[in-house]
């Protein structure tokens, strides 16, 4: 009773984006110092591959095996809005010490904290052995951005958000054709592969345009700061 207690909720994108948001979101807006860690696989994983809120457009799943049509559910921008929750995204294959800042600011927060983790994934069609390696051309490619946003920041007169990940210096395709989950897709489907594809590069472009504003700004003070 007299250690600090730290407390983990540990769940996969299936549970955190879909079925299990409703708890979730609870969690995040009572304001305890409990910490959310989400296995993001995007795709229902222990049931059998199919889609989830979470699956990015253009990727083949059950219930999906046209190619999703649609785009992600952006979880962290939804956490942001409460202001009082720490958010992460990361992916330790594209940046190890980021990953490990992240777990420390969250544990460090005195309040609800989230970190959504890039989590390479057999259902994606991939070696696992070089998941790591994928998970690196992802963010390289805008696909997964890094970025951190600490509600402490904004006390001291700094923007909360902080994007970690640089411009893309990689197309979407260049990682889209390192899992067969976007792959199939060309051959069963080539024309709306094709299209779907443009779509995803936009949806990565202006992701990170967007961040990249939020990032830029300053932030917002009470009349008593």
């Amino acid at each position: 009773m007299l250690v600090k207690k730290s407390v983990w909720i540990v769940g996969g994108d299936g549970w955190a984006y879909d079925i299990g948001y409703g708890g979730l979101d609870h969690v995040l807006a009572s304001g305890k110092n409990v910490n959310l860690l989400v296995l993001d696989t995007e795709v229902y994983s222990n049931t059998g591959g199919q889609q989830s809120k979470s699956t990015p457009r253009g990727a083949v799943a059950k219930f999906a095996a046209g190619g999703k049509p649609g785009g992600k559910k952006d979880l962290g921008l939804m956490a942001m809005t409460y202001g009082n929750v720490y958010v992460a995204s990361i992916a330790m294959g594209a940046k190890d010490e980021h990953t490990l800042k992240a777990f420390l600011e969250a544990e460090a927060y005195d309040g609800p904290s989230i970190i959504i983790a890039y989590s390479h994934c057999i259902a994606h069609g991939i070696d696992m052995t070089t998941g790591m390696q994928n998970q690196k051309v992802a963010v390289e490619s805008g696909q997964w951005l890094l970025y951190r946003y600490h509600p402490e920041r904004a006390l001291t007169g700094e923007n909360p958000l902080q994007l970690d990940s640089r411009t893309p210096t990689r197309k979407v395709q260049d990682f889209m054709l390192m899992e067969t989950r976007f792959k199939m897709l060309t051959k069963s489907k080539p024309e709306d592969a094709k299209r779907l594809w443009a779509e995803a590069q936009q949806d990565a472009e202006k992701r990170y345009r967007f961040y990249e504003y939020l990032a830029s700004r300053k932030p917002v003070l009470t009349d008593g700061d």
